[in-house]
């Protein structure tokens, strides 16, 4: 099928109602884009923060009656933002998805395989991920820096912690890398889903939980790859989950946060100096006797 974009460069306070009204007109997809090269990296909880400039992006029809279309919403918002109308390159789209994901290699015997493409060292560990709805496929410099720290792990005989697992991919290389027992703690219930899905395929066992019900354990690692505000919050809990000479890694933490994050954790921590990708940070140390 062939389709068009209309793609309006609206306000932050325009975008959603006229993504609502796009949608009631028949788009098949709206989507926001940043039109001015202005990350958001952690809004507050509850919030949904837009970029000054954004890109509102409606997908139709070729056939669609664009003209239509646009007198059907100045009736419902009056003026409308300043609209092009594009259209969209036919082709088999799931191919293009597929063709975007690759093995990736972290350290010096960890990849990252996609289903459809064979191991490139099939003797190496190799966790197989395709990329899903729960956040973690590797190619994110955070999730990169911890399993760049795992590849160089001894994790023989250890109990790992993943909270905030997401995908599992962290506590799915923690297994093949030897774990004796691995946990995964999200709390969003699809997360935990994916991460049995995906350890299942990797033919490995992690336990999940909610925080609610995880049992009491304290782990010889634990590993968090949240943002830097849940992480200041979750010291206390952490200091639950490890004992004396665990190990910790943490990441998602900008390079701007990493200063505090780390006086805040070496109260209790003895703290490597940090580690940067691009502009993300990963923190690694070990709890005070």
């Amino acid at each position: 099928m062939a389709w068009i974009q209309l793609i309006f460069t609206s306000s932050p306070q325009q975008a959603e109602a006229l993504s609502d009204a796009l949608s009631a007109v028949g788009a098949a997809a709206v989507t926001f884009q940043d039109n001015a090269d202005q990350p958001i990296y952690e809004p507050a909880i509850g919030e949904t923060p837009l970029w000054s400039a954004t890109s509102v992006i409606a997908l139709f029809d070729a056939e669609t009656d664009c003209d239509a279309v646009r007198e059907t919403l100045t009736a419902q918002l009056g003026d409308l933002p300043s609209c092009r109308i594009e259209a969209v390159e036919d082709k088999d789209w799931e191919r293009e998805w597929m063709d975007n994901f690759h093995p990736i290699c972290f350290g010096e015997k960890l990849w990252i395989v996609p289903s459809w493409h064979q191991p490139p060292q099939p003797e190496a560990v190799n966790i197989l991920l395709d990329p899903g709805l729960a956040f973690g496929t590797g190619t994110h410099p955070t999730t990169a820096l911890c399993l760049q720290w795992l590849d160089q792990a001894d994790l023989t005989g250890k109990t790992v912690i993943d909270y905030g697992c997401g995908s599992g991919i962290l506590a799915i290389a923690a297994a093949l890398l030897g774990a004796d027992k691995v946990i995964g703690i999200d709390t969003d219930p699809q997360a935990l889903e994916a991460t049995q899905a995906n350890a299942a395929r990797n033919n490995v066992i992690v336990e999940t939980y909610l925080p609610q019900h995880c049992p009491e354990i304290q782990g010889d690692l634990l590993l968090a790859n949240i943002l830097a505000g849940p992480l200041m919050e979750l010291m206390p809990r952490f200091l639950q989950l490890t004992h004396p000479h665990s190990e910790l890694v943490l990441s998602g933490i900008l390079e701007t946060q990493a200063a505090t994050v780390r006086q805040h954790y070496q109260t209790e921590f003895v703290m490597d100096e940090a580690i940067v990708l691009e502009e993300w940070v990963r923190l690694s140390g070990v709890r005070h006797e």
